[in-house]
């Protein structure tokens, strides 16, 4: 299997998508992108505004907040893979459903079956409850778990999955950023291992 072509694959399905009511008010599915070998896979909750508009993951003001964090641990975007758990964005950005949520996520799980990054962040409540409870684990709220590594080992992946805030709360509430910070300090370590 050639993997441009299947995650050209996966791009044309989402765009073509129908499976929920998502796709009659956005204006641009957000499937990912990135490298085909990743060595990190960001996940986050679900395209924005501005990610709707462009048809890109985290390119309006939580983008740049990532951008940031990243280029302060010598981290370049182009060097990772980043995707949501939803592909398309919720109506004035609530919180994904359920039956979205269960409907859009076989996506996720081929991109990741597919591009098997060695570590997987999850940004947020949404994705890290999905990524935790799939690979069997507990899924406590984010400020319980995040900067905890869970480490992942079966037939279809080996990967270290480290939880973290979303970068949309770190403009909320500026005293998680350096919480946020941390939890990437404790990525640039997982990398150097």
């Amino acid at each position: 299997m050639d993997m441009e072509e299947e995650i050209s694959r996966i791009r044309k399905e989402v765009e073509n998508c129908r499976k929920c009511e998502l796709w009659k008010t956005r204006k641009n599915p957000v499937p990912g992108e990135g490298p085909l070998l990743p060595k990190v896979m960001f996940i986050g909750e679900a395209p924005g505004f501005n990610e709707d508009a462009k048809g890109r993951p985290f390119v309006g003001r939580a983008g740049e907040v990532l951008d940031n964090a990243l280029e302060a641990i010598g981290l370049e975007r182009k060097e990772i893979y980043i995707t949501n758990v939803l592909k398309c964005r919720p109506p004035g950005n609530r919180d994904p459903k359920p039956e979205e949520i269960r409907n859009c996520t076989p996506y996720l799980d081929r991109q990741i079956s597919l591009l098997r990054p060695g570590i997987i962040v999850t940004l947020g409540n949404f994705a890290t409850s999905y990524i935790l409870e799939k690979f069997g684990f507990k899924a406590d709220g984010i400020g319980k778990v995040h900067g905890k590594i869970f480490g992942v080992s079966n037939l279809l992946i080996r990967a270290k999955i480290l939880p973290m805030y979303h970068p949309a709360v770190i403009l909320r509430n500026s005293n998680l950023f350096e919480n946020f910070m941390e939890d990437f300090r404790v990525l640039k370590t997982l990398m150097q291992k």
